[in-house]
């Protein structure tokens, strides 16, 4: 086999190491407001689940808190316990009361929903684990297409991350995103959403996310090893090719 033959199985290998590492690196995460099932809809109730990455390279999260504006007037919040985490649902009066559809005027609502880890517990440091916080609420309001719920990421180190700004009309993404979930049109069946089918539904959605996004992640490890081994492969090759082309000249010289 001649040299040039070493050499390119060498820089091929090399390139598909090196590609296998970077499809196996993730894009700057953000906290995020996401739906799994049947979209909320306006004037109706819905489960709302907070996907918080970690960014901090030497200091895991250790609390997380989601302010729920006062306008969108949410008198109906529960938080789902999570191991290792307390939850806490804050409920203020309200500066002007805030009238619904049917008349009602609601002066208290839900403005806050905080979770802080428990000592031995918090989202390890690196960009490798989530963690998932999950609400269920409403009603939701009825003159908004959307709505933001704006984050606050706190690390063991003291660091403070805002996840607060609204996302402009010509839909390029801030730095620090507000996580957000659209509302869907009223269906007209008197229900909107819920607690119940609908909650139902979302968390048999959810498992099925989950294990996908499980899947993804074993298939960005496997990129790692798979990249790692190219370059190995190709770093072999080229180190051959070397050694075939130092023999072939010695040869030569001797002849």
């Amino acid at each position: 086999m001649s040299k040039h033959v070493f050499k390119r199985a060498g820089f091929l290998a090399a390139a598909i190491g090196a590609a296998g590492l970077l499809s196996a690196g993730v894009a700057s995460a953000h906290v995020t407001a996401n739906v799994y099932g049947p979209q909320p809809e306006k004037g109706g109730y819905g489960s709302i689940f907070f996907r918080v990455p970690n960014e901090e390279k030497d200091a895991g999260t250790v609390k997380v808190e989601i302010t729920l504006k006062p306008e969108y007037a949410l008198s109906s919040v529960r938080a789902k316990p999570l191991p290792g985490w307390k939850a806490e649902v804050v409920k203020s009066k309200l500066p002007a009361p805030v009238t619904t559809d049917s008349g009602t005027q609601i002066t208290e609502a839900v403005t806050k929903v905080s979770w802080t880890a428990e000592p031995g517990t918090k989202i390890a440091a690196g960009s490798a684990e989530f963690q998932e916080f999950q609400i269920s609420a409403g009603k939701f309001p009825t003159n908004v297409d959307a709505i933001e719920f704006p984050a606050t990421q706190t690390y063991e180190n003291g660091k403070v991350v805002e996840w607060n700004q609204p996302t402009p009309a010509s839909g390029e993404e801030p730095e620090h995103p507000a996580p957000s979930v659209k509302l869907a049109e009223k269906s007209g069946d008197g229900h909107g959403g819920g607690h119940g089918s609908d909650a139902k539904a979302s968390e048999e959605s959810h498992a099925s996310s989950s294990s996908s996004d499980n899947t993804a992640r074993w298939l960005g490890g496997a990129g790692l090893v798979v990249g790692a081994l190219g370059l190995g492969v190709g770093a072999g090759a080229t180190l051959r090719a070397r050694r075939a082309t130092a023999s072939s000249s010695k040869t030569e010289g001797t002849e």
